[in-house]
């Protein structure tokens, strides 16, 4: 078991909802520790308090992480340790942690994590959807044009996705993807995890969209998607090929270099037939 030393960060999980879930290590990290830089003091007052935590906390947030970032970094180079905490769950996941990490590492500071709770992997393990490839995107941007990309590249994400949303902005967000993804797709919306109105929802975005326009969404969600599968991937492939005639399709292989036979066995494979398919359709 190790002690906290001079000139390191620790980046602490706390709870997402269910405070017994914090681990006796992370309490013991908090209190052995110089300074605790917290996302939100307010919020987190709270939870040392009832851990009976009297640490000092400093601010460090989304809008100073970079300035605030370099002036923690010096401390911890004349020996101060800190750890860092988020509102909840893990720190540098989707939050300004990963500035302070990025610039420990630049100036040699010393960085370890103490596992404990995410929201995208305890929705993920609970979600009924393949665990063993995922893309977690947390929020989508707010600016159109990047936004328009990120869908853009979830179009065909085989992996499953996992993203965060906000009540307010659920509904908005669940028809943006179901354009993009289509409306039997099929996804887990987790509410309120570890807390006491936890909830999950296995669903298509169809079915989805039209419960949230009669149901006003609460709490925070994770929404766990389904990826598309390879198999419609390559059906769609295929189905592209037809536009063209296999005449056309053969001898684009030629002008790229190909002989004949071998032209054949290609454009056969595009279009997902035998050669003897494209031999027949030659003759």
């Amino acid at each position: 078991m190790e002690s906290a030393v001079n000139g390191m960060l620790y980046l602490c999980a706390t709870p997402i909802g269910n405070l017994e879930d914090i681990t006796y290590r992370v309490l013991r990290i908090l209190k052995e520790v110089d300074l605790i830089a917290a996302e939100d003091t307010r919020n987190s007052i709270k939870l040392l308090n009832h851990f009976d935590i009297k640490t000092p906390m400093t601010s460090y947030h989304e809008y100073n992480k970079v300035e605030k970032a370099k002036v923690l970094v010096e401390k911890m180079l004349n020996g101060t340790t800190v750890a860092l905490i988020t509102d909840a769950g893990t720190p540098g996941i989707s939050d300004p942690g990963e500035e302070l990490v990025r610039q420990c590492h630049e100036a040699g500071v010393k960085v370890t994590s103490l596992p404990g709770p995410a929201a995208c992997i305890t929705a993920l393990t609970m979600s009924g959807r393949a665990t063993r490839r995922f893309a977690f995107e947390a929020f989508l941007p707010s600016d159109k044009q990047e936004r328009r990309e990120i869908l853009s590249e979830l179009e065909n994400e085989t992996r499953t996705i996992i993203l965060y949303e906000a009540p307010h902005r659920l509904l908005k967000t669940l028809k943006e993807l179901m354009e993009v993804l289509g409306q039997d797709r099929k996804l887990t919306i987790c509410k309120e995890l570890t807390k006491r109105y936890e909830n999950t929802f296995l669903t298509t975005f169809g079915e989805a969209a039209a419960f949230y326009e009669e149901n006003e969404p609460r709490g925070e969600y994770v929404l766990v998607i389904e990826g598309k599968s390879r198999k419609e991937i390559k059906s769609e492939q295929q189905a592209q090929w037809e536009t063209m005639s296999v005449e056309a399709h053969v001898e684009m292989y030629i002008k790229q270099g190909m002989d004949k036979k071998e032209a054949m066995k290609a454009a056969a494979k595009d279009r997902g037939v035998s050669k003897r398919d494209i031999y027949q359709a030659l003759l």
